[in-house]
């Protein structure tokens, strides 16, 4: 592990093929990063958007005692029906 001035930090080490390489490389130039900065800003993207997803889920899923007692009720039963 490679230690910093902000802690320890792992290495990730992966194989692409050199199209994809090629690719990210042009995305980058155009984004004015370097490689490793795009593609740390793109998989943290990626974790962002799949923690909201899980959260999305787990608040449709896992109603809360205080919201289900607040939707079940008659005047609400009426938005069931559109």
């Amino acid at each position: 592990m490679k230690k910093t001035n902000s802690g320890q930090h792992g290495r990730l080490s992966i194989d692409i093929l050199p199209g994809e390489h090629k690719q990210i490389k042009i995305y980058a130039t155009l984004h004015g990063q370097s490689i490793r900065e795009f593609v740390l800003e793109s998989v943290r993207e990626r974790l962002r958007h799949e923690a909201e997803d899980k959260d999305l889920l787990d608040m449709t899923t896992h109603i809360s005692p205080v919201l289900q007692e607040l939707w079940d009720n008659e005047k609400d039963a009426e938005y069931d029906k559109l």
